[in-house]
């Protein structure tokens, strides 16, 4: 296990905590301006949020987490409990690596994913390492993708390196 991964691991209570401080907030980066996201083609602003986003927006810091905290809970979080039976009971750092996945590429892509299928059969190792199939965007595989999946980079830790950290 990384030191960084035993740290996140140690020093965040839930897993919506864990997911949106060690994953989903390095890796979307804090943007305070709506901005265009020219993978994805829509507007977004702060942590990567879409929803009701148009051109010219401003949010402070303070609003951004409040958001995403909100928003994780509502549309990643709660819906994961539906599609995968004994969703909150799984390993802490499977929980937070998913409810990450589902934010950057949907709730239905998960459900439906091969990830998901091997943690409904109690199989977390196989369903983290299934988890690094969401690489690409607009079809092709993309580097930062990689990196957000697997092991992450010099600042950011990556997902595969917090699933597996607390299994």
């Amino acid at each position: 296990m990384s030191k960084r991964a035993k740290v996140a691991l140690a020093s965040v209570a839930g897993a919506i905590a864990l997911a949106t401080t060690a994953l989903i907030q390095p890796w979307e980066g804090l943007v305070l301006t709506s901005h265009w996201d020219r993978y994805a083609k829509i507007w977004d602003i702060c942590y990567g949020e879409t929803k009701g986003i148009t051109s010219g927006m401003v949010k402070t810091k303070a609003e951004c987490e409040a958001m995403l905290t909100k928003r994780v809970y509502a549309d990643f979080y709660i819906p994961l409990t539906r599609c995968i039976s004994g969703f909150a009971d799984k390993p802490k750092s499977w929980q937070a690596t998913t409810i990450s996945l589902a934010y950057n590429v949907g709730t239905g892509a998960v459900c439906k994913s091969t990830a998901a299928k091997f943690a409904r059969e109690g199989d977390y190792k196989q369903s983290c390492q299934a988890m690094t199939r969401f690489n690409r965007a607009g079809g092709q595989v993309v580097g930062g993708l990689v990196k957000r999946r697997e092991y992450g980079d010099a600042e950011r830790m990556g997902e595969l390196e917090l699933c597996l950290a607390g299994l």
